[in-house]
């Protein structure tokens, strides 16, 4: 049976999947890429899958997370219509540092990271050292293909890779990458839906409120409501996007895997934008209380 780890995006709720993860690293002593014999992460989820593949604690990258969420979540525009909401300084400091001189050759352990090459307007996944790629691609730094995963449109600027490509968040087509993964196994390792199990973790559910009011407009102000009291854009529409890019793949492959499909995720029973770090905290404790409600299946589920 091919055991595989699926990871999304969600920008700073990222910390809700390491949390999960955390739990589970420390309670077992294990390394959690031995139990996965495929890993993939989308945006904030390639952070984890990379580092997971590296042999990161999860403890390390929890850390990482609270050192660097401000920093890299500080505004430079309030609106983001003539430059991108957040420059991408400390985002690249933050995974430069954390995967060094890495590139995607160096690493044997099936790792999937999808983005989207705007460059052709297609999807991309950047894959390791797994007899599937090219040299050209193996030689790309896994925090290249990482910061490309990480470059949500409008609020990051694109990732040029070669001066020549440019490459953005693969939450626009694939934000919970379980689909990725069950094609790549159909495709490259050549297994059927009954050999496959995977273990899918979100960045939790949010209730995104989109009220009807009296204006029937319905321009960008709706969509990307800005607050004056704050002075922030709020991303309403990027996170439905990504939040039903999530729950469709998680439904489908719920269809197509039946029990061989754990879906590990949480409401959150509010707002909570993918750049809003003053909930770092809480979005920590939550990963750890699904963690304790999950705990059986998740054990059962990786054979421990």
């Amino acid at each position: 049976m091919m055991k595989m780890l699926c990871i999304d995006g969600g920008g700073i709720r990222g910390i809700f999947a390491v949390s999960i993860l955390q739990e589970l690293e420390n309670e077992l002593n294990i390394q959690i890429k031995d139990h996965f014999d495929v890993i993939a992460g989308t945006s904030t989820g390639s952070i984890i899958a990379a580092s997971i593949v590296l042999n990161k604690k999860m403890d390390v990258v929890h850390d990482s997370y609270t050192e660097y969420g401000e920093k890299i979540f500080f505004r430079q525009a309030k609106v983001g219509i003539m430059k991108s909401v957040y420059s991408d300084r400390y985002l690249r400091h933050f995974i430069r540092k954390a995967f060094g001189e890495y590139t995607l050759g160096d690493i044997t352990h099936p790792l999937l990271i999808p983005t989207v090459d705007v460059s052709k307007g297609k999807p991309y996944v950047y894959r390791s050292n797994y007899d599937v790629s090219s040299k050209e691609e193996l030689d790309v730094k896994l925090w290249d293909a990482v910061l490309s995963s990480c470059s949500a449109p409008v609020y990051f600027p694109p990732n040029i890779l070669g001066g020549k490509k440019l490459s953005i968040d693969g939450g626009l087509w694939a934000n919970n990458p379980s689909l990725v993964c069950l094609t790549e196994g159909i495709h490259h390792f050549k297994k059927d839906i009954s050999e496959m199990k995977i273990l899918s973790i979100g960045t939790g559910e949010q209730k995104i409120d989109f009220s009807i009011t009296e204006n029937n407009n319905w321009g960008v102000k709706e969509w990307l409501p800005f607050n004056f009291k704050t002075m922030k854009v709020t991303p309403k529409l990027i996170d439905l996007a990504l939040h039903l890019s999530s729950e469709s793949v998680s439904y489908h492959c719920k269809l197509l895997l039946k029990e061989h499909y754990l879906r590990i995720n949480k409401n959150l029973g509010e707002e909570i934008p993918f750049d809003e770090v003053g909930s770092m905290e809480v979005l920590s404790q939550l990963g750890k209380q699904t963690y304790r409600e999950e705990r059986e299946k998740i054990l059962s589920f990786i054979g421990e």
